[in-house]
């Protein structure tokens, strides 16, 4: 793989819920220094929706030396709120090009037929999630009319504010028109029902005729969820956004283990890059209580402290999971080589 990457957040925001609530400069700077120096990573998709915090933390990781991946996300807003959000952000993301030829990737939406109004029934990701027709309208892709012409639109609209590389960000129930982007980028991660098939899967986005990124795969924390895939966050007890739905085994090790094989398959896939999902989820923190252990919900490579500090990096309010080693070792060897 070409680009050894990782999602980083700076405050995605769904139904209301900012993921990254407090964003302070010397935390995003060393995080990020983390990122490039402990798990050598060479690319970090940068990800949510204040444009102001894309910019800022999109600076600091350029500085650093990584190619940058902006991700804007604006979500359950209408079409047309959209392609100006983004339009506005590809401009802010054309300065940061102009600065650093050649190492910015501006991402052009993320899962819309998921995330925006217009294409799903529904108000928000989860209305559309559980629709009534949600499962007819995806087998017969009626969604995919809807979401190409908004692609084509934003992307003439996006190149005349933005001359860097574009794309967009799908999911695999998506058929993009990839013809004017030029990496294919699709969010896919692996699960029981599709574990045999997922090589394939993998070296089939090859057909396109355009570099193949991964723009999200990883594992949550407990067991089981190595067999939930990109569902496995679904663990959250409706009532009390503080605590588990149930009764869960933390075992770092599966998400250790189900990382590296997905990192190997990818490997061995013909991909040019893929972006682990993801380095901290602030908001999801860690109890020894097992029913208030949200990072179980979680896809971070560290644990982040209800209280303190951590002993790794001691100005930290977290501490790395096994899978933060497990990816270190991982990228590691593939720069060596």
């Amino acid at each position: 793989m070409n680009r050894r990457g990782v999602c980083y957040d700076v405050g995605r925001v769904m139904m209301d819920k900012n993921f990254r609530p407090e964003f302070e400069g010397d935390t995003i700077k060393h995080e990020l220094k983390i990122i490039k120096e402990d798990l050598h990573c060479n690319v970090v998709k940068i990800y949510g929706k204040d444009v102001k915090r894309l910019m800022k933390a999109s600076e600091f990781a350029l500085n650093l030396g990584l190619e940058v991946w902006v991700s804007p996300e604006l979500w359950d807003k209408t079409p047309e709120d959209t392609m100006e959000y983004l339009v506005g952000a590809a401009v802010e993301t054309e300065k940061l090009r102009l600065k650093y030829e050649g190492k910015v990737v501006f991402i052009m939406g993320t899962e819309l037929s998921l995330f925006m109004n217009g294409i799903l029934n529904g108000d928000n990701f989860m209305e559309r999630l559980q629709s009534h027709d949600f499962k007819e309208i995806v087998t017969k892709g009626k969604h995919n009319i809807i979401l190409n012409q908004f692609l084509e639109e934003g992307n003439a609209l996006v190149r005349n504010v933005f001359k860097g590389p574009v794309t967009y960000a799908s999911t695999p129930f998506e058929a993009v028109n990839w013809k004017n982007f030029d990496f294919v980028c699709v969010d896919i991660y692996r699960d029981a029902k599709i574990k045999k098939e997922y090589p394939k899967i993998l070296k089939s986005f090859a057909r396109h005729g355009k570099p193949v990124v991964i723009g999200e795969f990883g594992c949550c924390i407990y067991e089981g969820a190595e067999d939930l895939g990109g569902w496995a966050w679904n663990i959250l007890d409706e009532l009390n956004s503080e605590e588990l739905n149930g009764n869960y085994v933390r075992n770092e090790a599966v998400q250790a283990f189900e990382l590296t094989e997905q990192l190997n398959i990818l490997e061995n896939s013909g991909v040019d890059g893929g972006f682990v999902f993801t380095f901290v989820q602030p908001t999801f923190k860690h109890s020894k209580d097992p029913r208030y252990d949200m990072d179980m919900a979680s896809y971070s490579l560290v644990k982040t402290l209800r209280e303190g500090h951590g002993q790794t990096y001691k100005d930290m309010n977290w501490e790395p999971n096994e899978s933060f080693y497990a990816l270190s070792e991982f990228y590691d060897d593939l720069d060596y080589n």
